[in-house]
């Protein structure tokens, strides 16, 4: 199947703008290219009722989030914690604001994004720890403050990010953590495994490369090893029942592609209720770019799959 044409002409556009990493790609240098790009863009802002930034700690962990919070009901309402992408070195809650704000105004939830370490300075399990640290505020008289209903949680991220909250679940369930009630991957990084057939066919020519791929992991892993390691990369878990149930969507043109149905197949296997859903037209990183029909589409299927889990 051919690219969708407003994805391959976003595509391109993209490409020129802001390349991707290569092997000798020094990370703080592109994290600040990368930001200096995003800075000169014109975003237009959703307007929602309450936008609030603030620091959270946990155990000895501190992390800035962001609060979203739409409408004038005060009851308390279930919280969906956003872990954004950027392969582990790039991107913030700045980025990603565009796309919580969307979700709090469309969806009622309270969205709380996670401002997480980046790597390489700070390796795996510095990302990891932060979200489990705001995973463990929203479950605290400290966020019922805020009007979350602390026993209605929802995880979610897009690429890395999407790793992040599939290890998140792992974590609570393995560690009596706090109940989460669905997972919503998009297109998320869940193994650092280079031989899948996504992997393959769309090791160059869709914006984000195979190489690309292995330079974050690089700088992510650090000295961890991800075979050993399930919360660095999700798809090692040997056993993924007593799950969450799960939201999954993936990009066709995208080396992740199989990453996301592998594990929705795993998911499945293992008795945990999912929807997977792969956009084949489109290309890893759309879901945010609402100029896309393909983004508009797969907005609508995630809001859905959120209000019938927890609203």
């Amino acid at each position: 199947m051919p690219m969708d044409s407003d994805a391959e002409a976003m595509m391109k556009l993209l490409d020129s703008m802001a390349p991707l990493p290569t092997a000798e790609t020094v990370a703080h240098e592109y994290r600040a290219e990368r930001a200096a790009d995003l800075a000169g863009r014109e975003i237009e802002v959703v307007e929602i009722d309450h936008v609030e930034t603030f620091d959270i700690e946990r155990d000895g962990v501190q992390v800035t989030v962001r609060l979203y919070r739409h409408g004038a009901n005060a009851e308390p309402r279930p919280a969906l914690l956003y872990m954004h992408g950027g392969g582990f070195v790039t991107c913030s809650i700045d980025t990603h604001d565009p796309y919580c704000r969307t979700l709090a105004l469309e969806t009622g939830l309270i969205v709380v994004s996670v401002e997480y370490r980046l790597a390489p300075e700070h390796p795996h399990p510095a990302a990891f720890e932060d979200s489990r640290a705001a995973l463990q505020w929203l479950a605290s008289p400290a966020a019922a403050q805020k009007g979350i209903d602390t026993g209605s949680i929802v995880v979610s991220g897009d690429s890395a990010g999407g790793a992040l909250a599939a290890a998140l679940c792992l974590w609570a369930r393995d560690n009596d953590g706090p109940a989460i009630v669905h997972q919503v991957l998009i297109y998320p990084v869940i193994d650092n495994d280079f031989d899948t057939a996504s992997y393959q066919e769309n090791a160059t020519g869709y914006y984000l490369t195979t190489e690309s791929m292995r330079w974050y992991w690089q700088q992510y892993l650090g000295d961890a090893d991800a075979d050993a390691d399930q919360f660095a990369a999700p798809g090692k878990a040997s056993d993924l029942s007593g799950l969450p149930p799960a939201t999954i969507v993936t990009a066709g043109f995208d080396p992740l592609r199989d990453d996301g149905a592998n594990y929705a197949r795993r998911l499945k296997a293992a008795g945990v209720p999912v929807e997977y859903r792969d956009y084949d037209g489109t290309f890893h990183g759309f879901a945010g770019i609402f100029a896309l029909e393909s983004a508009r589409a797969s907005f609508a299927f995630i809001k859905k799959r959120l209000v019938d889990a927890v609203m």
